[in-house]
C-alpha cells in the first residue's frame, strides 16, 4: 500500500503542474488590474506603475510564473494583496472551519444513506422503494443555495431557534460554536444524501444479482445477514469511491453554503480573493484546492482494497 501511495502522488506531480499553469494563466486572462482595484478610480499613472513594481506584475508573465512557483516550493504562498497577511496560514485557518463542516456532513450522510439505499434495493418496487427513491432524487434535485436558504427561513427567522448571521469558532466557545454548524451541516447533508442513496441502491441491486447471494439464501442465511455480511462489501466500493469524489468537491467547492450561512471557510476566502483581484490568493487557494482534491483520491484508492475484496492493491 504504501509504494502504491508513493506511486501515485509521483504521477500527480505533473497534474500539479498543470494545474499551477492553469490556474496562473487563467487569473490573468481575467478583466481587472489588482493596482486599480487597490489604489481606486483616482489613482495616477505613476502610483499605479509604481504599486504594480511593488507587486511584479510589471514583470514578464513567465519570470512572474518562476517566482511564484518558487517560493511555493518553499513553503511561501505569498501575502494578499489586499490585507498583507501571509496567505498559507489564512488557507489553514479558513479551511479548518470548511473542513468541520464537510467532515461531519460526509460522515452523517453516509451512516443515513448507505442503510438507507441497502433497505430501497432490498425492497425493491415496493411503496417503500418507491418513497425512498422519489425522496432521494427530490434531495439531489435542489440547490445547496436554496436548501440553505429554506433552512434559514424555517429554523432561523420562524422559528428562531439557530443563528442565521456571524460565526463562532469551536475553539472559541464549542457550544455556541456548534450553533453555528447545525444548519450547514444540515444542507449539506440533506443535498448530498439523495446521491449517496441512489448509488447504494443501484450498486446493491446489482449485487443481489450474483450467484454467490442465491447461495447463502439457498444455505438459509437470513437477509439481515446476507445485506450486512455478503452484499455490503461488494456493494459498498462504488459508493466509497463517490464519497471520495465528494468530499474532494465539497472541501473545495463549498462556496455558495458558505455565502448563505456567512462562514469565513476556504471557498468563501477564494470568491473574495477573485472579487478582489487578489492574485496571491486566489492562485494560494487554487493550488491549494487542487493538491487537496488529488489527496483526497489517493487516500480513497488506497483503503478502497479494504473495503471491496475484488479490488487488488497493484
Amino acid at each position: 500500500m504504501f509504494l502504491h501511495i508513493v506511486r501515485r502522488l509521483g504521477a500527480s506531480l505533473p497534474t500539479l503542474f498543470l494545474v499551477s499553469v492553469l490556474i496562473f494563466l487563467l487569473l490573468r486572462l481575467v478583466p481587472g488590474d489588482p493596482a486599480q482595484l487597490l489604489l481606486g478610480d483616482l489613482a495616477t499613472e505613476q502610483s499605479l506603475a509604481r504599486v504594480r513594481q511593488q507587486m511584479g506584475l510589471d514583470l514578464p508573465w513567465p519570470q512572474q510564473y518562476l517566482i511564484w512557483t518558487g517560493q511555493v516550493l518553499q513553503g511561501d504562498f505569498g501575502r494578499s494583496i489586499q490585507t498583507g497577511q501571509e496567505i498559507l496560514p489564512l488557507i489553514l485557518r479558513r479551511f479548518g472551519v470548511t473542513l468541520s463542516i464537510v467532515a461531519v456532513a460526509i460522515v452523517i450522510a453516509a451512516l443515513i444513506a448507505i442503510p438507507v439505499g441497502m433497505i430501497a434495493a432490498w425492497k425493491q418496487n415496493s411503496r417503500l422503494d418507491v418513497g425512498l427513491v422519489a425522496i432521494s432524487t427530490l434531495l439531489l434535485s435542489i440547490p445547496s443555495f436554496w436548501m440553505g436558504l429554506l433552512l434559514l427561513l424555517f429554523f432561523g427567522l420562524h422559528l428562531g431557534w439557530l443563528p442565521v448571521v456571524g460565526y463562532v469558532s469551536l475553539a472559541e466557545n464549542f457550544q455556541r460554536g456548534l450553533l453555528y454548524l447545525i444548519m450547514p451541516v444540515i444542507t449539506l447533508v440533506l443535498v448530498e444524501s439523495g446521491t449517496l442513496v441512489r448509488m447504494m441502491r443501484s450498486s446493491t441491486l446489482e449485487v443481489l444479482r450474483l450467484d454467490y447471494i442465491s447461495h447463502a439464501r439457498a444455505k438459509g442465511v437470513g437477509e439481515r445477514t446476507v445485506l450486512a455480511r455478503h452484499a455490503f462489501p461488494n456493494a459498498f466500493g462504488p459508493t466509497l469511491t463517490l464519497l471520495g469524489i465528494m468530499l474532494g468537491n465539497l472541501l473545495s467547492g463549498i462556496a455558495v453554503v458558505e455565502t448563505v450561512f456567512t462562514l469565513p471557510g476556504l471557498g468563501r476566502l477564494l470568491v473574495e480573493g477573485i472579487y478582489a483581484r487578489d492574485y496571491p490568493v486566489v492562485q494560494g487557494c487554487m493550488l491549494f484546492i487542487a493538491a487537496l482534491y488529488i489527496l483526497v483520491n489517493i487516500v480513497i484508492d488506497a483503503i478502497h482494497p479494504l473495503f471491496d475484496p475484488r479490488v487488488k492493491d497493484t
